[in-house]
């Protein structure tokens, strides 16, 4: 079984034993359909309930039962199984260190992902050490190719300092 980080325990939630979740997912609502959510040793952490509450997941586990034991959580990570993905959605663990190509032309390495709200960004870094965002749009991010590592981009005009004449 792979698992993957999905957010930090930041505080607790009243005298029953419930933890906050920051979540590190775009999505607060897919984390409700978990039973299970695990520490970083793998180790089950069973869901008795959870809720969306702001921008937080509010979660009660089995036998975390009084405030004292849900204080003792604050700081931990958690994870989930990793699972499949739909056509078109990937988790960021698997993009970061992607190679970026323009043109069959080597640009960079994907070093970070941003969400903006509006859409991601992609943050690639050249071998000179420059930055390049570029948005999840199409007509931006073409092919994306897990197996050998790669992704291909096209950059905006203008986007590059090198785009513009002097």
């Amino acid at each position: 079984m792979e698992i993957i980080e999905v957010g930090q325990i930041v505080n607790t939630h009243g005298i029953r034993g419930e933890v906050k979740l920051n979540p590190w997912t775009d999505d607060l609502y897919e984390l409700l359909d978990l039973e299970v959510f695990y520490d970083k040793n793998a180790e089950p952490l069973k869901v008795e309930s959870s809720k969306v509450h702001k921008n937080v997941v509010i979660i009660k586990f089995s036998g975390i039962n009084t405030m004292n034991d849900a204080e003792k959580m604050k700081g931990k990570t958690l994870y989930t199984e990793k699972t499949p993905l739909p056509e078109g959605r990937y988790y960021i663990k698997d993009l970061i260190g992607l190679l970026a190509y323009e043109n069959d032309e080597p640009l960079g390495e994907l070093t970070d992902v941003f969400n903006t709200g509006a859409n991601d960004i992609y943050e690639i870094k050249t071998p000179e050490g420059k930055r390049i965002y570029l948005p999840v749009i199409d007509g931006v991010i073409g092919e994306v190719d897990l197996e050998n590592k790669k992704i291909f981009v096209t950059v905006p005009l203008g986007l590059l300092d090198d785009d513009y004449e002097e």
